[in-house]
């Protein structure tokens, strides 16, 4: 009796951890949050109610309520299994990537492959993050053998990130809409979602061009002060005014100058992840680095559309260094790698200093996107600014800063100031 009374013990977690409580715990928490229905969810919890109350005593009638609701429940859950959606293929069209905030349209193609009618099938994914929203969908009351049908319904993401694998299955409700079976083959697929941002109209900058020691390699061949590199065979659709008649003549076949761009105006974006240690967090994640990310995003896609070399420093976790202008890369790579940006709870400065120092040579403009304002950031200004570059601060948020905000240059803006889109000029 004694060790039946110690195995009980143990299974209920009284002696010590219970893996095998822990196990049947997380096994009723996802069948609770997976596999119920809202319907299903109201008789499980009157099952259990009339359970509870009808083992009092026998002489209460409830017993008889507890097993009707059980036959129904068991009828459900043995229907449900023998006409799950075994045969149903599933194919999946989802965007590349998604922006916080915007909705987007997700194409689902279903295909019963088998023998049998399929009932009440519809598209699910289960494990789904809570922050992306998804639609409602009518499921399809009927799928013969052979015959396909399309739906589509929307997904509205609410956070920045990569979230996935995110598995997509088949789930049918026959026959009383209590229980989601599942049935079929899994589509995996992962969501990429774009910091949300206010598009810029235009931006202050102390801009000019700075020598660039071998030009960078990629960029356009639209540029300043461009340094002769040597003669080439002429080639169709090259411009008149490059032809080099003395290399012609001397080696009897059309020859062309060929030029290499090594003037360009670099712009370094430095933005800043610093979040100290808080005993809470935001659900909805860091304010202010949220909307510091979403300004940098907004900055980035104003000079991405001019002629300008944007370096991106990132300083986080890791450091993020990203060269993007002038058909080095895309704007959508600057937008990948802010959407992917976690915060920093550890001072980084130390880290985005040198390499930052080592690239001020030949950047022309520095935009620092801060949190506050410390003697460790000051530093890195003072440091830009004895190198010739010029700064332009930028401070989101909403509390007064660790140190006063003295030069004109320096700009400080509240969450709320960003996030309503009211800036056009920055």
């Amino acid at each position: 009796m004694k060790k039946l009374l110690d195995i009980a013990s143990r299974i209920v977690g009284l002696r010590g951890p219970s893996p095998l409580f822990t196990k049947l715990t997380a096994f009723a928490l996802r069948f609770w949050k997976f596999a119920l229905t809202t319907p299903g969810r109201l008789l499980v919890g009157a099952l259990l109610l009339s359970g509870a109350i009808g083992s009092v005593s026998i002489s209460m009638p409830l017993y008889h309520l507890f097993f009707a609701l059980a036959g129904a429940t068991g009828s459900a859950l043995v229907f449900g299994f023998i006409a799950r959606p075994r045969g149903v293929q599933m194919d999946v069209r989802i965007p590349q990537n998604f922006t916080a905030g915007e909705e987007a349209t997700l194409h689902f193609t279903l295909l019963n492959n088998g023998r049998l009618p399929v009932f009440d099938v519809s598209p699910a994914a289960p494990n789904a993050p809570s922050s992306i929203l998804f639609g409602d969908i009518a499921p399809f009351a009927l799928l013969r053998p052979g015959e396909s049908k399309s739906v589509e319904f929307t997904v509205n993401p609410q956070r920045r990130g990569l979230f996935g694998p995110v598995r997509f299955r088949a789930f049918s409700t026959f026959p009383f809409n209590l229980f989601f079976v599942v049935g079929g083959k899994r589509h995996t697929s992962s969501f990429l979602v774009y910091p949300a941002f206010h598009p810029l109209l235009s931006i202050n900058l102390s801009v000019g061009r700075r020598f660039q020691p071998g030009g960078i390699a990629l960029t356009s061949n639209t540029g300043e002060s461009p340094e002769y590199t040597g003669n080439r065979e002429y080639r169709y659709g090259d411009p008149i005014s490059r032809i080099d008649f003395r290399a012609w003549a001397r080696l009897a076949a059309p020859a062309v100058r060929e030029y290499q761009e090594e003037y360009f105006c670099r712009v370094a974006l430095v933005l800043d992840t610093f979040v100290p240690r808080q005993p809470k967090t935001d659900p909805e994640g860091h304010r202010e680095l949220e909307a510091a990310i979403s300004l940098c995003a907004a900055t980035a896609d104003v000079l991405a559309r001019g002629e300008y070399v944007i370096d991106l420093f990132a300083a986080g976790p890791e450091l993020y260094v990203f060269r993007a202008g002038r058909r080095t890369a895309h704007f959508e790579n600057v937008l990948e790698i802010l959407a992917c940006l976690d915060p920093c709870t550890e001072d980084p400065f130390d880290t985005v200093t040198p390499p930052l120092l080592d690239e001020l040579a030949t950047i022309t403009t520095l935009i620092c996107v801060f949190l506050d304002w410390d003697e460790t950031r000051a530093e890195l200004v003072r440091a830009a600014k004895e190198s010739g570059c010029a700064v332009k601060l930028i401070v989101v948020r909403d509390s007064p800063t660790s140190m006063p905000l003295e030069e004109e240059d320096m700009a400080q803006y509240s969450t709320e100031e960003i996030t309503s889109g009211g800036m056009e000029i920055l």
